[in-house]
């Protein structure tokens, strides 16, 4: 039995890597310039050492441009991002144990926003690379708001889960005003600023995946390693203290890892919502709660489905391109309501 449990999980993944490969694979190849699949493929193994000439030859130059150096490196930030995303969705519902939590609410996207936003206004003062500067500033905003709030909902040397919500509520809606502030100051720069806020992967080179990496590892490395502790804490706060569960230690560490995930998905492709409400909620109910096959499931999943959401975001007005960020609150907008219309079924 047990056997058999192993082997259904194992092909599992594998389907799952399977679909994330033929979503890159696609997305790749799509855009104003289609490149076939079999090209794309060729292209990528011939960047491969020890590939043998023969495997790769044939194809023409300016496909192999327009892959390496554009949609190659926008692809895998987009599956970083559908990762990350995700797995802190995954982190929020876990702890809160309200599916409708995701990595926004309890600000650390507002805070991340606010952040860059800031630096595209600073620009004429503060003479920062925009791809280092947004970054860099969204980094900082997002650790200072999770440090808000956790203090903010702090009691007794305890921060009950209510607590961190409604101040997580609360200290985003100011941040939010803060950025309509901006937004009205922001002058000839406001087409940049809402373009950035509504999200996207458009210009996005390596050195935003660079950018991206040693933050997202820190971050995914510590909620994979609490994955137990979290299995914990879906039975409540109490039940995991009587376990042997930290419970404000793990909490503190796993908000922190969470907020560092999402604070650099903001950072490098703006404002996409709702990735991480839609995928740890689906996951859960095909893979169930266990944290320890959710939480891998959570990040290829993720992946994929912003890499096919940006993929709708090129075709749909081609050859123009929608903001990713409109096309998954196009999907992610229906789900939430039927979360709460659920949740209301429940209640009576």
């Amino acid at each position: 039995m047990i056997h058999n449990n192993v082997l259904k999980r194992a092909s599992t993944f594998i389907l799952l890597l399977v679909v994330l490969l033929a979503s890159a694979i696609l997305g790749i190849g799509i855009g104003a310039i289609s490149i076939p699949p079999s090209e794309t493929v060729r292209i990528l193994f011939s960047h491969i050492p020890g590939i043998n000439n023969f495997l790769t030859a044939g194809w023409q130059p300016e496909y192999a441009t327009i892959i390496i150096t554009m949609r190659f490196p926008r692809v895998v930030l987009a599956a970083l991002v559908g990762a990350g995303l995700a797995l802190a969705g995954a982190v929020f519902q876990g702890l809160f144990r309200n599916p409708m939590a995701d990595p926004y609410v309890i600000g650390v996207s507002s805070g991340a926003a606010l952040g860059a936003v800031s630096n595209i206004l600073l620009q004429s003062i503060v003479n920062i690379p925009m791809h280092y500067g947004i970054p860099a500033f969204a980094f900082i905003f997002a650790v200072m708001t999770i440090l808000l709030v956790y203090n903010l909902a702090r009691v007794g040397g305890k921060a009950p889960v209510m607590n961190l919500i409604l101040a997580g509520v609360a200290v985003s809606s100011v941040i939010s005003a803060l950025v309509s502030m901006c937004m009205f100051f922001s002058g000839n720069q406001l087409h940049q600023v809402v373009f950035w806020l509504m999200g996207g992967f458009s210009g996005r080179g390596i050195d935003y995946v660079y950018m991206f990496i040693p933050y997202g590892v820190v971050g995914t490395t510590i909620i994979f390693i609490y994955a137990r502790e979290l299995n914990a804490m879906l039975l409540g706060e109490e039940p995991a203290q009587h376990l042997g569960v930290e419970v404000e230690r793990v909490k503190r560490r796993l908000l922190i890892a969470a907020a560092l995930l999402t604070g650099a998905c903001v950072a490098v492709s703006g404002m996409i919502g709702f990735v991480g409400l839609i995928i740890p909620h689906i996951v859960r109910m095909i893979f169930g709660p266990d944290h320890r096959t959710l939480l891998p499931a959570v990040a290829l999943i993720g992946a994929s489905f912003l890499l096919i959401a940006d993929v709708l975001a090129r075709v749909i007005i081609a050859p123009g391109e929608l903001p990713v960020g409109i096309v998954t609150a196009l999907v992610g907008g229906p789900f939430f309501i039927y979360l709460l219309r659920r949740q209301k079924s429940d209640m009576f």
